[in-house]
């Protein structure tokens, strides 16, 4: 059975209703990322930080938002977003985006992940975007082995032959201008947790994933 990983960013006071039928739905979640300004912001955010406190009641992980440009962003940087996610949001994981996926950055990023569990982040996800060099897996919990269009997303080949020596749910594939939920087909190309959104251009991840948008509130 897949999971959702929401990456919803959007302010709570902006779209309530929709933040509503992400609670409703926690059952079905692995995470929702929170993602206040491309990371934890400047100062706290109150409507953010009462969504996050209700999503961990319900029993969602919060996963902060940061993104390291590639490894091109310095170590102190990305460490200090994620102690900003700890303090202000009580975030229990983090979504490191754009994240190399060759074997020379590993021990820059082994190196963040060590960071980031002394921070406290129990869930580690790297966005690659791509299948990665399979050592990025002894750093975090699950890997985004595919960032894209669902049109791109079809007609892609299968994964390569070592994912499937792991598990599925340490596999993540997200999937936007698309024209209905992909749980199956991502299933079906060894990823466990995912997530489908009809969101498209430069901001597609402010639409919620599809069979949530049933339940959203006017």
């Amino acid at each position: 059975m897949t999971q959702l990983l929401v990456p919803f960013y959007e302010h709570p006071a902006g779209r309530p209703g929709a933040w509503e039928a992400l609670l409703g739905a926690a059952e079905r979640l692995h995470g929702v990322i929170l993602n206040p300004a491309s990371g934890p912001g400047s100062a706290p955010d109150p409507a953010f930080a009462a969504v996050a406190g209700r999503l961990r009641a319900s029993g969602v992980r919060v996963l902060g938002y940061v993104d390291t440009d590639y490894a091109r962003r310095p170590h102190e940087a990305v460490t200090g977003d994620l102690v900003r996610h700890r303090d202000w949001y009580a975030a229990d994981g983090a979504f490191f985006d754009q994240v190399s996926s060759g074997p020379d950055a590993l021990a820059h990023y082994r190196r963040l992940a060590v960071a980031a569990r002394a921070a406290g982040a129990a869930t580690l996800v790297f966005n690659h975007g791509v299948h990665p060099d399979p050592g990025y897996l002894d750093a975090a919990n699950v890997l985004v082995t595919f960032e894209g269009t669902w049109d791109t997303y079809r007609t892609a080949g299968p994964p390569p032959d070592w994912t499937a020596r792991h598990p599925a749910d340490r596999f993540c594939h997200l999937v936007y201008a698309a024209p209905a939920d992909v749980g199956a087909l991502a299933a079906g190309r060894g990823a466990a947790v995912h997530c489908a959104v009809p969101g498209d251009g430069a901001h597609p991840w402010g639409t919620l994933p599809y069979g949530l948008d049933a339940v959203t509130s006017p």
